[in-house]
């Protein structure tokens, strides 16, 4: 595998004064996030069918093992607070349980009887997506994982960091960033992991785009849990219905701090005809906005 290749340039990383070092390390941070620029197509085209088939009641289930399962759990985590995507819609299957998160559990990443009764218990259905990160490509409790769900008719998406994997062809959509060897080999929290966070905040910021959690570059579908998020909340409903800064807190607070909601409140509607109009376009406030506009 390329990510577990040694590197001849950095035989001698330990000699090198740590400003050099530390020079390499960032060059190889670089050349992870040019290993993406190939799979943008592939990213888009996985967004894509992802949002097509979660619609209302679907789930994102995110499966790794050791820095892959951590990485992959911390994109999922941020997409409640960010896009409002309620967490009984997010899924987290590590190797190991949630308690390796913190603690290195030994061999359960080869655990594939443990993958697949993962996968049992979630209860998957044709509108569960389910994103497997492994650098190489081939870790068998992710490819179990992703094997058993795609049988139960979940799309699967693949990342990977290492070319022509197992886990690449067992999914429905592979986004192959090819890193290559590390600065310290096979320690994939390096370069692999840099380009594994990269993709996953693209495809699922991508996702949330096409789901329409998203207005004008903002992030409408925010949770407001502290006074920076809600001067933030106030500045969106101002922005985004013409208002002064007094009608967008009424309007914000009338709506109990959901801002598509709130946008709607300030252009004139009432709290529960807002709801409605939103609930009616499945919560994406461009749509509601422009039904709204076309009324005489």
């Amino acid at each position: 595998m390329n990510t577990e290749t040694l590197d001849p340039r950095y035989l001698d990383l330990d000699l090198w004064p740590t400003q050099l070092a530390v020079e390499a390390m960032l060059e190889g941070q670089m050349a992870a996030i040019a290993a993406i620029q190939s799979q943008t197509p592939a990213i888009a085209q996985a967004a894509e069918a992802a949002a097509g088939r979660l619609g209302r009641s679907g789930r994102l289930i995110f499966v790794g093992a050791g820095t892959s399962g951590r990485l992959a759990v911390q994109d999922g985590t941020e997409l409640h607070p960010t896009f409002g995507w309620p967490m009984e819609r997010l899924v987290f299957l590590m190797a190991g349980g949630i308690g390796a998160l913190t603690v290195a559990y030994e061999g359960a990443e080869d655990d594939v009887d443990a993958a697949r009764a993962d996968v049992d218990g979630c209860v998957i259905t044709a509108a569960d997506v389910v994103i497997g990160v492994a650098a190489s490509g081939r870790t068998p409790y992710t490819v179990a994982a992703i094997e058993r769900a795609r049988a139960a008719g979940a799309l699967t998406i693949a990342i990977v960091n290492n070319p022509a994997t197992i886990l690449a062809d067992a999914a429905d959509h592979a986004i192959v960033a090819v890193t290559g060897s590390e600065v310290l080999a096979g320690s994939t929290r390096m370069k692999a992991g840099t380009a594994q966070k990269a993709v996953l905040n693209m495809l699922s910021t991508a996702i949330m785009v096409r789901l329409g959690l998203v207005h004008r570059g903002r992030m409408v579908a925010m949770r407001i849990s502290n006074a920076k998020l809600l001067h933030r909340g106030l500045r969106m409903v101002q922005d985004l219905a013409g208002v002064d800064g007094d009608m967008a807190a009424r309007a914000l607070d009338a709506a109990e701090n959901d801002i598509r909601t709130a946008v709607i409140v300030a252009m004139g509607l009432p709290v529960d005809a807002a709801h409605s109009l939103l609930e009616s376009h499945g919560g994406n406030l461009r749509s509601a906005i422009r039904q709204l506009d076309a009324q005489p």
